[in-house]
């Protein structure tokens, strides 16, 4: 039984709440809950409610299971629901409240807009404090977003900025080490606003190691730019102090979990090559794979790993080892590459990517990379909807 106790902490006037489940003995226990609490529940029982509601009325925050009656267990319902929620009121904090939630489907509702989730059976004080701090942070970008509107767009002191953290940031991301002995080094980054929250890079680490990094952060733009700096700086200090890369993840995900809001995650690829022995070990973060183009064609992804970082607290995280050899290219980028659409929707795609890798695959690191570039910018009209980033490497 579902006990309904409450607790003293304050919670906003009357914050109105959108409660969605299938099942009346939930809705009729979360309605009780939360209207003990003080809070002024709305309860309905299918998405088609959800979003009727939504259309009439302001809510606080909306509390949503992942199944309904078309489909109990694989969620693809409530994912559905979640974005056309965030099409109605992209402010509007979503709250995920479900029993068969897995580690994919979890990182797919983030990527569309939740912001916490709460497992079934639930924990009352949990479930209080979790809709208590999205009521707050919800009204608070409210709040802002009502200021911001009286700012002139044009501020030219707020462009000046924005213009400066891109040359900072894209100097930092494409001044990357180019000196690791007997490979070829090339980069380039394109953010689909002024700044962004792709990261790629190379370093040494001692005489015989070097470090290979491409990351991205869920989101655009300042926001993420700043998430990106956190990574950065987090991942030199911990690839300073661990050498295999599971290790290296495994605390990296543990400080980023501490550090950024639940509804945001990074994926991230990291590798550490042995310069002598010419083989990559290696994590993968829940990254788009890079890909090992060998010098007869053949192509390899690169995978190996676990889920996005920052999502999950401790999260377990394995790695593999790859050799490298002469005339090997390795190809290291973020979705916006293979997510760049042309003008009827289609995505350039990995597919694509490969054939164009293959293809051109004894090209210097350099040449290779501007190819790329190339073809996907005439692909997407060089409009590219996400950050994009791309660091080639061939092997001497």
């Amino acid at each position: 039984m579902i006990a309904l106790q409450s607790t003293t902490t304050f919670v906003p006037q009357h914050p109105r709440t959108l409660i969605a489940d299938d099942e009346p003995d939930i809705l009729t226990a979360l309605r009780l809950l939360l209207k003990n609490d003080g809070y002024e529940p709305e309860t309905v029982s299918s998405p088609a409610a959800v979003l009727e509601a939504i259309e009439r009325s302001q809510f606080d925050v909306v509390l949503i299971d992942l199944n309904y009656a078309r489909d109990t267990t694989s969620g693809r319902e409530g994912i559905d629901l979640i974005s056309r929620i965030q099409a109605l009121d992209p402010s509007l904090p979503i709250v995920v409240m479900t029993a068969w939630a897995t580690v994919d489907l979890a990182v797919e509702a983030m990527r569309r807009g939740v912001r916490d989730f709460v497992a079934k059976p639930w924990e009352n004080p949990r479930l209080l404090q979790t809709l208590r701090k999205q009521v707050k942070h919800a009204r608070a970008r409210r709040t802002f977003r009502h200021r911001l509107a009286d700012v002139k767009k044009t501020d030219a002191r707020l462009q000046r900025e924005l213009v400066e953290a891109r040359e900072l940031q894209e100097n930092l991301l494409t001044n990357t080490q180019t000196s690791i002995d007997g490979l070829q080094l090339a980069i380039q980054w394109q953010p689909a606003t002024t700044v962004g929250g792709d990261y790629v890079a190379a370093f040494n680490l001692d005489n015989e190691h070097a470090a290979l990094c491409v990351a991205d952060v869920v989101g655009k733009s300042l926001p993420a730019a700043l998430l990106m700096a956190n990574f950065q700086a987090s991942l030199k200090s911990l690839s300073s102090r661990y050498l295999a890369p599971e290790d290296v993840t495994t605390r990296l995900n543990n400080e980023l979990y501490a550090n950024i809001p639940l509804h945001k995650f990074v994926t991230a690829f990291y590798g550490v090559l042995n310069i002598p022995k010419r083989t990559l070990a290696f994590t993968n973060a829940g990254h788009n794979p890079p890909l090992l183009v060998r010098s007869d064609g053949e192509c390899e992804r690169l995978d190996a790993g676990g889920s996005v970082l920052g999502a999950f607290p401790d999260a377990r995280y394995t790695q593999a080892e790859v050799e490298l050899r002469h005339d090997d290219r390795l190809v290291l980028f973020t979705d916006g590459l293979t997510e760049a659409c042309d003008a009827s929707g289609e995505q350039f795609g990995e597919e694509q990517l490969i054939a164009l890798l293959r293809e051109h695959r004894h090209r210097s690191a350099e040449d290779l990379k501007q190819i790329v570039f190339d073809a996907v910018g005439e692909f997407c009209g060089d409009t590219f909807r996400d950050d994009a980033a791309l660091m080639v490497i061939a092997i001497e």
